[in-house]
């Protein structure tokens, strides 16, 4: 397939982390602004965001797809940088789409890592250290040290249809998090269907926002700001899981995978209570049961709150190859839709 004028070609690797899907984008990267993965995020927002609706929305992705793109490190000791693009916008930082993206780059090539086993990956959220585990020409697991994350708020409180009054924390782990544990009107996820989670999220996640305007502003970069996801947690699934979750995202995604940044900022949460020690092992559950090994390996400052440094462990499988096409002269839906 060749591209014309108006017909933009992007080649794609796709592969799914714990369930959730990944697309590592490998051709037609436009050309970002910016010293670093921070500024040119910004960059791809103001002049690129037709990609992320093309690659991720209707009909050439879906309400749960997530992606990304590769570029050259600004510092020469770290590996490469990555850009994250899903259905709900161009993340700071995501934990299954880096697990997802470090199999994939691994396994196809596209990464020369300085230390084999390991990566320095920068992030629009800050540097991202990785421990892999290759055998042969698979990657078995990820592991990632990401970012510093911290609780922001705790015992909000806000009106969620049907349920009443809820009690929220607000965490972050590269994107902000409302999490919602059992409580009196909330007798936990295992007792609610997907749907009924995704209705009350899109309500509270609005309600949250319009609440506490300009609140939830990350200390040293202002332009990752407001509650973009929603945790609900409840009973786990296996005897030999610690928590479970359902992280929502965009207008109407449940996290197929037990969610890297969502697990961060549910380990700062849990820190901060004292239900949580350093090195304290803490298997976090999905919706469908896929989980994350998860770890506090150390302890910081961001701004003025305490944090942690998150360890999350997982997996991811590729299983395809595809070739997409945007072209918005002959395509009316090139650029993407939902049905909400």
């Amino acid at each position: 397939m060749s591209a014309t004028k108006n017909n933009h070609v992007f080649k794609c690797i796709d592969g799914h982390t714990c369930g959730n899907r990944v697309r590592v984008v490998t051709t037609g990267h436009p050309e970002l602004k910016g010293a670093t993965m921070a500024e040119k995020r910004l960059h791809f927002l103001e002049e690129f965001d037709w990609i992320r609706r093309g690659l991720m929305f209707e009909p050439r992705g879906h309400d749960m797809m997530s992606g990304s793109f590769l570029y050259p490190s600004a510092d020469p000791q770290n590996d490469c940088g990555v850009l994250f693009i899903e259905t709900s916008g161009c993340l700071p930082m995501c934990g299954h789409g880096t697990i997802g993206t470090v199999t994939i780059a691994i396994e196809a090539g596209l990464i020369q890592p300085k230390n084999p086993g390991q990566l320095r990956l920068e992030t629009p959220a800050g540097l991202v250290k990785v421990n892999y585990l290759q055998e042969g020409d698979k990657v078995k697991w990820v592991q990632i040290q990401n970012v510093p994350s911290f609780l922001a708020a705790e015992g909000l409180t806000i009106d969620c249809p049907d349920l009443g009054t809820l009690k929220v924390d607000v965490a972050y782990g590269g994107n902000f998090y409302a999490i919602v544990d059992p409580q009196e009107n909330f007798s936990g996820l295992q007792d609610f269907t997907a749907g009924q989670i995704i209705a009350y999220s899109q309500v509270v996640r609005k309600r949250l926002n319009e609440k506490y305007p300009n609140t939830f502003v990350h200390p040293e970069d202002p332009n990752i700001n407001g509650i973009s996801h929603m945790q609900w947690t409840g009973a786990t699934l296996h005897e030999t899981s610690h928590g479970r979750n359902a992280v929502f995202y965009g207008d109407k995604a449940i996290d197929r995978s037990p969610c890297g940044t969502g697990s961060s900022a549910r380990l700062a949460q849990l820190h901060a209570q004292g239900k949580l020690k350093e090195q304290e092992e803490f298997i976090n559950e999905s919706f469908i049961g896929s989980t994350f090994n998860c770890k506090i390996i150390g302890t910081t400052t961001v701004g003025e709150f305490e944090a942690i440094l998150p360890q999350i462990q997982g997996w991811a499988k590729v299983y395809g190859q595809n070739t997409i096409s945007i072209d918005p002269e002959d395509d009316p839906y090139a650029h993407g839709f939902q049905v909400i």
